[in-house]
């Protein structure tokens, strides 16, 4: 299964069309760290990360990951070792903060861009996310939560996201 987004209004999965925001600066081909563009290319998905204290665990064929206080996402262009991966946070390495106060990050789903042997320095903390207002994103794809608990339902462990 491919979930595509032609454009930055709307995600396709099979004969559904939900609507989505996407980088505020819209696709590119050569992404680089902090671009606010949302990269073009077909990737594959990781896992789907969920916030217990906030929503139960959804229906979904992905494996399915509790978010705690103490995770985060490298996006340090210094730190080749972790670069675009989930870590525990620590303080002398430069990450997203993936338990937050407000609700983006309370379902999310990591696309796999330049995420085997990452490049530094070519964009990290791809996500599809939530929404509640559909402004743009720093680079991510994001979705109102009824919208992302349908492709939740929708999608399985081997699906693919095409971004053109």
């Amino acid at each position: 299964m491919t979930i595509f987004l032609k454009n930055k209004h709307s995600l396709k999965i099979d004969d559904f069309y939900l609507p989505c925001s996407i980088g505020k600066k819209g696709f590119i081909k050569k992404k680089r760290e902090g671009d606010n563009k949302t990269p073009i290319g077909t990737f594959n998905i990781e896992h789907l990360y969920y916030r217990k204290d906030r929503i139960k665990k959804p229906k979904t064929d992905l494996k399915c990951i509790e978010i705690k206080k103490n995770m985060g996402w490298c996006d340090d262009v210094k730190n080749k070792k972790f670069y675009n991966k989930l870590i525990k946070i620590k303080k002398n390495i430069h990450h997203e903060k993936i338990f937050r106060k407000d609700k983006k990050y309370d379902l999310f789903v990591p696309i796999k861009y330049n995420f085997n042997k990452p490049i530094l320095g070519i964009g990290s903390c791809i996500f599809i996310h939530l929404t509640s207002n559909y402004f743009p994103t720093q680079g991510c794809i994001a979705l109102k939560k009824k919208d992302f608990l349908i492709m939740l339902k929708l999608i399985k462990k081997n699906t693919m996201i095409k971004i053109c």
